[in-house]
């Protein structure tokens, strides 16, 4: 009788230690926000960093991270572009673009020599590999940026000349040209979310209003980008006119 109630109680104590007790938890939300961004990081991972339409995403709010997420992506991108683009000064990153073809390979410039700027009119690009001066020499009249280099054997010099009045209108051209394929990137990522979040109604993940509060905070945020990439064009076509 003694083992038995010793085995009762002893059974007891086990279930009694694995019984979880219900809690109700009251989170911020940036906290929401930091577990929903790992979640999409995650998802990214298991879809080898690329977001996908049909990738299932838990709210509404994984959606909006993600769609912010991207329009970030297309800033970084039109500013970078933008570098690239001469505006009578010695900047090194004109030359970002210049693919040198390496032992038939199309390899980027900066990562194969030096850029140096001596003063404000000139750059100087010493090579890795000296045996390619003379490829790289090659690439930079064929990029189409309308620059002379001078190869010594060793190093090569480009003296940047002045900008007429005509180049500058068409660099400005470039300008808004690279602006408006921003917008049209940044409109696609806006369509992608909105579907999401329509095919997550759809399937009764959501409801009604949580899906039409989450594309009207899509739009916001598609609206708060569009502008900066229309701050970022306007910055870098004041740099262009400037004499």
């Amino acid at each position: 009788m003694r083992v038995s109630l010793v085995i009762l109680l002893a059974s007891a104590s086990v279930s009694l230690a694995f019984t979880s007790v219900p809690t109700i938890s009251f989170i911020k939300r940036s906290t929401l926000n930091t577990v929903a961004r790992n979640q999409i990081n995650t998802n990214q991972r298991r879809h080898g960093g690329q977001i996908c339409l049909g990738m299932a995403f838990e709210s509404t709010e994984e959606v909006e991270l993600d769609v912010e997420e991207r329009f970030g992506k297309c800033i970084e991108s039109i500013k970078r572009n933008l570098q690239t683009i001469r505006t009578g000064r010695a900047n090194p990153a004109i030359l970002d673009r210049v693919q040198v073809d390496y032992y038939g390979a199309p390899t980027p410039l900066n990562q194969m020599a030096s850029i140096s700027v001596p003063n404000s009119q000139q750059l100087t690009i010493e090579a890795y590999d000296k045996s390619v001066t003379v490829d790289i020499e090659k690439a930079i009249i064929e990029s189409g940026l309308g620059l002379t280099p001078s190869n010594d054997g060793t190093m090569i010099r480009i003296n940047i000349p002045a900008i007429t009045e005509d180049r500058r209108k068409e660099l400005l051209k470039q300008c808004k040209a690279m602006g408006e394929d921003t917008k049209v990137s940044i409109r696609n990522v806006r369509r992608d979310g909105v579907e999401t979040v329509k095919k997550m109604e759809k399937a009764g993940d959501i409801g009604e209003d949580e899906s039409k509060g989450s594309q009207d905070e899509i739009q916001k945020l598609t609206d708060k980008f569009v502008k900066e990439v229309d701050s970022v064009v306007s910055a870098k076509e004041t740099e262009v006119m400037k004499v």
